[in-house]
């Protein structure tokens, strides 16, 4: 089958070949993602192991996982809002592993919305926002791939954006930082909700679901499967240090 594509797309055979090179965390560094730069050792265990189960996840897989709750008020965007909208590229100059650029990089989340969004995710002045989901349509933080997009929004006080889709490259910088759970709904919640409304989304493998408590609808949400756990410990960094993949930050 390999061969055949290959053969019928001759740039396919240099992606094949390139995806056999994996990138080794003692020679990543990125100021995105807030971990500690002590050494790393370069014989790290692979995440998923072929002899292993193909899920990140080292509880059984009877083991249920533990629900987890987001409450609060809603902020409601439409499709294609992309990074530059997210998070300007005058503001990249900002730093998120310095604490006091991080939440100053929150203050700015989402700024670059046009004027027709009245109500600003920020209110000029604050440093966090006071909407803890956000709902979007299609094709979220599309554009760049800057890590400073859901960066911004975790360091704004965001938990969770639900979606229709997502652009590939936010959804993996969303796992990656650990910053903001990115959800799929199965309809456009976007058109069904308001900025304002009061909602819950209650995130559990298999049945996560949104809550609109002020127009009393629910919506099933795609489960988000092994990006989960690399999420709930707080990036993938956070992830392979609580997995023993690589020394803790204290070793």
């Amino acid at each position: 089958m390999a061969a055949s594509l290959q053969s019928a797309n001759p740039t396919l055979s240099r992606t094949l070949a390139s995806t056999n090179k994996s990138p080794s965390f003692a020679t990543f560094r990125s100021p995105f993602l807030r971990f500690n730069s002590t050494s790393v050792a370069s014989n790290f265990k692979p995440l998923v192991s072929r002899e292993a189960s193909s899920s990140f996840v080292t509880r059984s897989a009877a083991e249920p996982q533990e629900r987890k709750t987001f409450h609060g008020l809603c902020y409601v965007v439409g499709d294609n809002i992309d990074t530059d909208q997210i998070i300007p590229a005058e503001f990249l100059t900002l730093v998120p592993s310095n604490p006091e650029e991080y939440e100053k990089l929150g203050s700015y989340a989402l700024v670059g919305l046009p004027a027709s969004y009245k109500e600003r995710f920020v209110q000029p002045g604050e440093m966090k926002t006071k909407y803890s989901i956000i709902i979007g349509g299609e094709n979220f933080g599309c554009g760049s791939s800057r890590e400073h997009a859901p960066v911004c929004l975790g360091a704004a006080g965001a938990k969770a954006v639900v979606a229709q889709s997502y652009a590939r490259i936010f959804f993996r910088n969303s796992v990656a930082t650990g910053e903001v759970y990115p959800l799929d709904s199965e309809v456009r919640v976007c058109d069904e909700c308001k900025t304002g409304d009061v909602a819950t989304v209650e995130l559990r493998e298999g049945d996560s679901i949104l809550i609109n408590h002020t127009t009393g609808k629910e919506y099933k949400l795609k489960p988000i499967g092994d990006a989960g756990p690399v999420i709930d410990a707080g990036g993938i960094f956070a992830y392979a240090r609580k997995a023993g993949m690589i020394p803790s930050a204290a070793a």
